[in-house]
């Protein structure tokens, strides 16, 4: 996998229906670890709520999992888990935690509103692209350093640092299939003085 959707930071948002109050809540995780720790802090938080339901979906593993926390069955957890789903959205978790009105809801009404408030809440948070990329570094002369800058960047590069010393080394990071067209860019402007050295490659937000 070169890219997958998560969400970017802690988010919530809140609706009212027929007097119930839901908070929906969504964060980026990458273990089930993290995914517990953060629904039992949620639990925490709202003790005195009717239900924390709760869903999660992790890359590693394609581990899915979901809760209706005593709500009828069908009707809260796996709404939430799809919100997930359908967007396609991973490496995420979503509580909703509701607050009894006092007026039942139905079947249908309890889909729609934890589907709504998850949606809120994974809305709040962000959803983001993130891509594999290939952390790289090249050393350069002064008299290359603004043409190269720019060539990184106009060939789907990100430029991360630069140090100044005898000569200029460029620390940036490029979606790892993007290098050879790079690569070419730079021996194009530097008579094939230049090229990139991979240090690294991991996932980055791409905006």
């Amino acid at each position: 996998m070169s890219s997958y959707k998560t969400v970017g930071s802690l988010g919530s948002g809140e609706l009212v229906e027929k007097r119930s109050r839901f908070i929906g809540y969504c964060k980026p995780v990458t273990t089930e670890d993290e995914a517990v720790e953060f629904i039992n802090k949620i639990k925490k938080e709202h003790w005195d709520a009717r239900h924390n339901v709760y869903a999660y979906s992790l890359r590693e593993g394609q581990i899915k999992r979901y809760s209706d926390d005593g709500e009828p069955s069908g009707t809260a957890g796996m709404p939430v888990l799809e919100v997930l789903t359908k967007s396609g959205v991973t490496d995420a978790v979503i509580v909703v935690t509701r607050y009894f009105g006092g007026v039942l809801l139905g079947t249908g009404g309890l889909v729609r509103a934890y589907s709504a408030s998850a949606k809120l809440g994974m809305e709040s948070a962000g959803v983001v692209t993130m891509e594999l990329c290939s952390e790289c570094e090249l050393c350069c002369s002064y008299n290359q350093y603004g043409k190269l800058s720019t060539l990184i960047m106009e060939n789907g590069g990100y430029l991360d640092d630069s140090l100044f010393s005898d000569s200029v080394t460029l620390k940036f990071h490029i979606p790892t299939e993007l290098i050879p067209a790079l690569d070419k860019a730079f021996a194009d402007a530097t008579a094939g003085e230049v090229k990139t050295e991979i240090k690294n490659e991991r996932f980055f937000e791409i905006i």
